[in-house]
């Protein structure tokens, strides 16, 4: 089998030139920290370690800016679904206490249980292979995000629920599943998801700076979250935090996710078979809690989060000894691609520092011939507004994001790698559009 030993010989080469290149100084680090903060693609906290050493740890931009208050290593970010590793370590932890089995049908947990749930295990829950549809991503969870709803309430959302697929066949990211985690680690503890995270894991690692958010405590150092419209800023909408729970409500400091990721190197809290399960992905590149998958030679385990005004960022390469932190607090921002820069630079490939593209000045006049919306799939929607003078676009689901000529039309956004080419008829009027995203040409109609 020639080909299978090629492949093995052309990993171990592209490893073995990852350990010997040389890892980019802190000055080549921080011009491509630049490169985005000055384009407001980040504003927030970075931490690069290696070897257990600091090798950049700085604050970029405001943590407060009603109060000017910079960013520095020790503000405190809520981390969106980065929380989901600290679950699932809870979970695992409980395994190896003998107080569950990671096969338990959750049904053991959940009464009454729809019938559709019972080929369901906390180990389908944990790798997003339940079929439980995400709650975040039903029409009403915008109307309901302000109105507290503990974990018990909050099944009730999609007890009912249909199943996306049959248990175990598919993926499908879900926050329900989280949730649902987080309800049964209160079951089976008889106290508080919080409680058990600080006295189990977060205490025992020193991680003080870490712990469930909320709007209640009076938090020392914490960043507030924001959201940007074209070049107006505005307070993130306001999520009670007691919905987010297990799939998203942790708060930390990079310094302390530094601390998390040397617990992870030196295997503390559990045994080693339970991290063996930890780091072993099932479908999608997904284990438990983390994506783990092979990128520019080396092994890589990360994850993202996003929530209301924070995204949010942790990649890890065990076989370098090398972490990286990026907790931004202004959204739509780019923390995931600057990290997985920082990453590239660490492991000694030459990238460009981002430059600012130029920008086409349009009147108001040709701009509103692309006000419309435009059908990429049937339940997939881009609306393209105009306010004042900023063409703005908004998919599905999601929120609206300010874009920028190039030339009479093209235009691009400067948070997310992509382009919107609209198709214009005789008298310059869009008839529909090619989204440009990630290698792949999206058109659309209008309406």
């Amino acid at each position: 089998m020639w080909y299978r030993r090629s492949f093995l010989l052309l990993a171990s080469a592209a490893l073995a030139a990852a350990q010997t290149a040389t890892p980019a100084t802190p000055q080549r680090l921080e011009e491509q920290i630049r490169g985005y903060t000055s384009q407001d693609r980040f504003n927030g906290a970075i931490l690069v370690a290696k070897d257990g050493k600091i090798v950049l740890s700085k604050g970029y931009g405001m943590a407060n800016f009603e109060w000017s208050e910079p960013v520095t290593p020790d503000t405190k970010f809520r981390l969106g679904s980065i929380t989901k590793q600290f679950t699932a370590m809870a979970v695992l932890l409980l395994s190896d206490q003998g107080k569950l089995k990671l096969d338990d049908p959750v049904c053991n947990y959940v009464a009454p249980c729809p019938d559709a749930w019972k080929p369901i295990t906390i180990h389908h829950l944990l790798t997003h292979t339940s079929g439980i549809p995400n709650f975040t991503n039903f029409p009403e969870y915008a109307k309901t995000m302000t109105l507290a709803s503990p974990p018990a309430e909050s099944l009730k959302k999609f007890l009912d629920k249909p199943l996306d697929f049959a248990p175990g066949s598919s993926f499908n990211y879900s926050n329900s599943g989280y949730v649902l985690l987080g309800y049964i680690i209160e079951k089976v503890t008889g106290g508080s998801y919080a409680d058990y995270l600080r006295k189990n894991i977060l205490s025992p690692l020193g991680m003080n700076d870490t712990g469930y958010d909320d709007t209640v405590t009076v938090l020392p150092r914490r960043a507030a979250g924001y959201e940007r419209t074209g070049t107006t800023l505005q307070n993130a909408k306001f999520l009670d935090m007691s919905i987010p729970h297990a799939a998203g409500s942790l708060y930390s400091t990079t310094l302390d996710l530094m601390k998390w990721d040397e617990a992870l190197t030196a295997h503390k809290i559990l045994s080693t078979e339970a991290y063996k399960r930890y780091f072993t992905p099932i479908r999608k590149n997904y284990a438990y809690g983390w994506t783990v998958k092979t990128e520019d030679g080396v092994e890589q385990i990360n994850h993202s989060g996003g929530i209301n005004g924070f995204n949010t960022r942790i990649v890890r390469v065990p076989s370098q000894h090398l972490v990286v932190v990026a907790l931004n607090n202004v959204i739509p921002g780019q923390p995931d691609k600057l990290a997985q820069e920082l990453v590239k630079l660490m492991l000694g490939l030459d990238l460009p520092v981002p430059e600012k593209p130029a920008e086409l000045k349009l009147s108001n006049e040709a701009l509103e011939k692309f006000v419309g919306n435009y059908s990429i799939a049937p339940t997939f929607i881009l609306a393209v507004t105009l306010e004042g003078d900023q063409l703005m676009t908004q998919a599905t689901g999601q929120g609206k994001i300010p874009i920028f000529a190039k030339s009479a039309n093209t235009f691009y956004p400067k948070v997310i790698e992509a382009e919107i080419v609209f198709d214009l008829d005789a008298e310059g009027k869009a008839t529909g559009l090619t989204l440009i995203q990630n290698g792949r040409r999206m058109p659309a109609k209008r309406q």
